[in-house]
């Protein structure tokens, strides 16, 4: 191999290992510009009666909104343990909001199936653009955001939740 081609390839591997800490890092700081913010409380998304929900009703509860889709495993085993959450945390004020990523008749044959004891919504571009701006860059789901009581944005995970972690991130806020 050249000495010029070994230098471009660990060009491309120095790039690539920063370009994924520096994504990782943005992920992990949550929304700190506020944007993402502001983005999140304008939304609005059809449920799965096709009623449009203003995700801004929920401010004053500590959010926990998951972007999810009934072909995504991850997704389908992380909502078992944020319905056990929901229903225990119910009155402390904590809300689960599902922002589902997938087609109404496919959601609504899983949400009936679990038995979904939290809002679910249906999001299509708009809810990915949504994502995006609240730090998926990746495009990827599940994606997770944990909004305090006062609306500020102070966590965003890629990637499935477990009881454990998603416990030791809401504990704090209670």
């Amino acid at each position: 191999m050249s000495a010029k081609r070994s230098a471009l390839i660990a060009m491309i591997a120095v790039l690539a290992l920063g370009g994924g800490y520096f994504a990782r890092q943005s992920l992990d700081q949550g929304d700190r510009d506020g944007g993402g913010r502001e983005a999140l409380f304008a939304a609005r998304f059809p449920d799965l009666g096709g009623n449009p929900q203003p995700l801004s009703q929920w401010q004053g509860k500590l959010l926990i909104v998951n972007f999810w889709a009934t072909w995504c495993s991850p997704c389908r085993e992380e909502i078992p343990v944020f319905m056990r959450l929901q229903e225990s945390l119910r009155e402390r004020g904590v809300l689960f909001v599902g922002i589902a990523i997938d087609e109404r008749d496919k959601v609504q044959a899983f949400s009936r199936e679990l038995g979904m004891n939290h809002p679910v919504l249906l999001g299509e571009l708009e809810a990915m653009e949504l994502a995006r701006k609240l730090g998926n860059h990746a495009g990827g789901l599940p994606f997770s955001v944990i909004v305090d009581r006062q609306g500020q944005i102070v966590k965003t995970e890629m990637g499935k939740l477990s009881e454990n972690k998603l416990t030791s991130l809401i504990q704090p806020l209670l």
